[in-house]
This record gives C-alpha cells, sequence and structure tokens, in this order.
C-alpha cells in the first residue's frame, strides 16, 4: 500500500505569494476608490450640492428659526 503524500509547498512563497493577492486587491480598490478624473469629481460635487440644496429648500422652518 502506498501513503498519499500532499504536494510540498515553500512556505515563504506562499506567503509572498498571499501578500501581493492581497495588496492587488487593495490596489484595484483604491483605483476604483481615488482614481476618478478631475471632471468626475466636480460633477460628483455639483451633484451633491444640488441634492443638498433641495433638501434644505424641503425643510419646514419653525418660527423660533431664522
Amino acid at each position: 500500500m502506498e501513503t498519499a503524500l500532499g504536494n510540498l509547498i515553500n512556505l515563504n512563497r506562499h506567503k509572498k505569494r498571499i501578500a501581493r493577492d492581497r495588496s492587488a486587491k487593495e490596489a484595484d480598490a483604491n483605483r476604483a476608490r481615488f482614481g476618478r478624473t478631475k471632471s468626475e469629481r466636480t460633477l460628483e460635487q455639483d451633484r451633491s450640492r444640488r441634492s443638498e440644496a433641495l433638501l434644505d429648500q424641503h425643510r419646514i422652518a419653525h418660527k423660533d428659526e431664522k
């Protein structure tokens, strides 16, 4: 009867590969989060300002507030 052995791996290489994969995922997330053009950023800021202004217009003012 032969005993089946698992594949041998180099732990240092395995740790480095895991760290490299984790770093690549983080880089992808950062590219998606921060990798916008200036026109896209200004467009997003304009949209948020407009939505805040619209919300402020619909607020009910109390007699106490000015």
